[in-house]
């Protein structure tokens, strides 16, 4: 008999069910591109996507779009970096901001990387059974989260039993 205890809690461990499904896709996702060698981070789809969309983007432009944290997009971007995929470049007028594009090497690698995002999307929602309600949940969890953070709602609920 195997338990599984974070199951078993059901929505008292939402975050912790989320972060395990979250690992296991990156994980199995890391396999597949040792697969076929391809030497990118599954989480590294999004910077090329909106790259290749806007061409010429700062890091805070970035992070905003993917509601990324600063110090998290730090090191995403100079692991790319590192592996020939983006450059930094000073503005012309403001040299504090530095634009980020893709390099010719992320140009060449796009079209696979289009084949297997695409296989990627019809993988999920496949697995997804083609019901995309979970999405609209999410959605309304995100906004909830935006209306009125966490740690609020933590907060007043454990002031509650305190009291």
């Amino acid at each position: 008999m195997e338990k599984d205890f974070i199951k078993e809690l059901g929505y008292k461990a939402l975050d912790n069910r989320l972060k395990r499904i979250s690992d296991r896709m990156a994980h199995d996702t890391r396999k597949f591109f040792k697969q076929i060698d391809l030497d990118v981070e599954p989480s590294w789809h999004l910077v090329f996507k909106l790259l290749k969309e806007y061409e010429i983007l700062t890091m805070v432009e970035i992070a905003q779009q993917l509601g990324y944290t600063h110090p998290s997009m730090v090191v995403m971007l100079k692991k790319m970096t590192a592996k020939g995929y983006i450059v930094s470049e000073k503005d012309a007028n403001d040299k504090r901001k530095l634009n980020i594009k893709l390099t010719q090497k992320s140009f060449d690698l796009l079209p696979e990387l289009e084949k297997i995002w695409n296989s990627c999307e019809d993988a999920i929602y496949k697995m997804l059974k083609e019901d995309l309600s979970i999405i609209k949940h999410l959605d309304e969890i995100e906004v909830s989260l935006k209306a009125i953070p966490f740690n609020e709602r933590f907060y007043n609920e454990y002031q509650k039993i305190k009291n």
